[in-house]
């Protein structure tokens, strides 16, 4: 366990919505929500003051509405909140070039060589922090700790406008206390698997033996081990490998017959072309997503020898994979196509991009 890692998670405060309420001082103190209020849309992302009412991002709109009455929704500006995106990791690289983006408000900073010398991790996340806020009159929070696990819990901690610590010292104690439900990579799916074998907590957790968590959730299980007691070996990688391209279709209406099914796959298929083309990428596994009426989601995948580029080779197995899926009586809501695996020659040459929210989804 390598405790001399200074390790900076920075997260915007409700990014999007925060942007609009700089821009718009009508907004300022009001429920918001960036999306769209129909029936089919959902929420991109909730402000402050829409979040009092347990309005959510990813939330179907009309179920915000209902929580909320007085909530106004706001059409997404994705090219603004780019642009603002950059003008933060400009902030970022004064103070250091080791910095992983995770999406356009998250990132992760290795700050144990910095260019300004200072010395303690916190100064640095706290004039970050400000400098954001001077020059940019938005929100941040800053996770500090010596891996990414527990920078990425400190961020959250204290939410919005937070700045938390984690000492190597205080670790074992804090990540105790922490629900399950906390960690870095526990959706509720494995939330409630853990909670069957009786695990809530992280001190539950740290009890756990690393054969147990492999048993019941395989290569996951060892990064739970690692994380309940305090280990987390993986670097802030300034580059990523790009490992799949897809694009995915909120569907104006419910759809169980096949021939309206395999219209909207035939949309899907021709978005996906035109993305694999722009981006250069080559893999040979395509997955279909399906995500039904009720919100439940399953996925079917099959790996070709060749490369996957063009819709001539990729639709015919996506109406493959569709045959698998009963939807007579479990009408789809969201039809999603990816390609991933890459070439390893693909690998070495291309760097990471930047992660974008598909705003059909949310509008």
């Amino acid at each position: 366990m390598d405790t001399e890692r200074k390790i900076i998670h920075i997260d915007m405060d409700a990014f999007y919505a925060a942007v609009e309420q700089r821009d718009r001082p009508e907004l300022r103190g009001k429920p918001i929500a960036v999306g769209r209020p129909e029936e089919r849309s959902v929420v991109a992302t909730a402000s402050y003051e829409a979040r009092r009412f347990g309005v959510r991002s990813a939330m179907p709109s009309q179920r915000a509405l209902r929580l909320c009455p007085d909530l106004i929704f706001v059409p997404g500006r994705m090219e603004v909140y780019k642009a603002v995106s950059r003008q933060i990791h400009e902030i970022f690289h004064l103070y250091t070039d080791v910095v992983e983006p995770i999406s356009l408000d998250e990132a992760f900073l290795d700050v144990t060589e910095n260019k300004p010398g200072m010395e303690l991790a916190v100064d640095i996340a706290r004039e970050i922090k400000q400098r954001i806020r001077e020059e940019l009159r938005l929100v941040a929070s800053a996770g500090v700790s010596y891996n990414k696990f527990l920078a990425k819990v400190a961020s959250d901690y204290r939410k919005p406008d937070g700045l938390c610590t984690i000492h190597p010292s205080q670790a074992l104690d804090f990540i105790a206390r922490l629900k399950v439900e906390q960690f870095w990579g526990v959706g509720p799916v494995t939330a409630k698997k853990m909670h069957e074998m009786g695990v809530h907590t992280g001190r539950q957790l740290q009890q756990c033996s690393l054969e147990t968590l492999v048993r019941w959730f395989g290569k996951a299980g060892r990064l739970y081990y690692g994380f309940a007691h305090g280990d987390d070996p993986r670097p802030v990688e300034p580059v990523r490998i790009r490992k799949s391209v897809g694009c995915e279709r909120t569907l104006e209406k419910d759809v169980s017959l096949r021939s309206s099914a395999i219209i909207e796959l035939h949309h899907v298929a021709k978005e996906l072309e035109g993305r694999l083309k722009r981006t250069g990428f080559r893999g040979n596994t395509l997955t279909l997503k399906i995500k039904f009426h009720d919100f439940v989601q399953i996925t079917r995948s099959v790996t070709l020898p060749e490369d996957i580029t063009t819709f001539e080779r990729l639709y015919p197995h996506a109406k493959a994979l569709l045959k698998e899926v009963d939807y007579e009586h479990h009408p789809i809501r969201l039809i999603g196509l990816s390609v991933s695996h890459p070439r390893e020659e693909y690998g070495q040459d291309s760097h990471w991009r930047q992660l974008e929210l598909d705003f059909k989804g949310f509008m």
